[in-house]
């Protein structure tokens, strides 16, 4: 339990680090720093909680907004110091996304006990804050982006669903998970890997179509 808890801190706290560098990026005061941590580092597990219909987990436990307030403290101080920041944001955001797809399918598999669901509740958990940071900052949404992304957090909850069906100890289902989340993430930004795009093509006139 103590070890699959830490995947929802780190989640929290390096995706608390992405909002935090998105308001660097726009030159936010230290209030901007600590609405983006916040909205980024609580934002995804927020949405998975209300959907579950469970007691949103930052409520009873104000130690998270803890970590959300000090990483943005701290990135507020040290953020000149980054060569390339926003860089540094896809990374940190794929380090967020492995741990949080996992976290997130634990989460729904205790709710729920069921697959399907656990694999969405990862997807969610470990996209969406990244989505409302980089639409409320006005940044390139990682969305948008060509290279894979709710596709790795989908791979990750998937291992993690099915390994821990298996019967798998929680070690042995949360860093094959995380792992593959990660490499997947990180080989389509390092790599640039994709799926082929939607290629449009004219619509017919009415007069063409039988």
């Amino acid at each position: 339990m103590d070890r699959i808890v830490f995947l929802d801190y780190a989640g929290v706290a390096v995706f608390a680090a992405t909002g935090a560098l998105a308001a660097s990026r726009k030159e936010l005061d230290i209030i901007g720093f600590l609405f983006f941590a916040g909205l980024t580092g609580i934002g995804g597990g927020t949405i998975r909680d209300l959907i579950l219909g469970v007691p949103v987990f930052w409520v009873p436990n104000p130690d998270y907004l803890l970590v959300c307030t000090g990483v943005a403290i701290l990135v507020y101080f040290a953020a000149h110091l980054i060569e390339s920041r926003y860089k540094l944001l896809l990374w940190l955001d794929a380090l967020g996304l492995a741990a949080y797809c996992v976290f997130g399918a634990w989460k729904a598999l205790v709710v729920t006990g069921s697959a399907p669901i656990a694999i969405v509740m990862g997807m969610i958990t470990a996209t969406f804050g990244g989505i409302l940071r980089d639409q409320i900052a006005g940044e390139p949404s990682v969305l948008m982006r060509p290279e894979i992304y709710v596709t790795a957090a989908m791979a990750g909850a998937v291992v993690f669903t099915a390994l821990h069906i298996m019967g798998m100890p929680l070690l042995g289902s949360v860093m094959p998970a995380f792992l593959t989340a990660f490499v997947i993430r990180g080989g389509a930004l390092k790599f640039g890997w994709s799926f082929p795009p939607y290629r449009s093509r004219p619509g017919r006139r009415p007069e063409d179509i039988p």
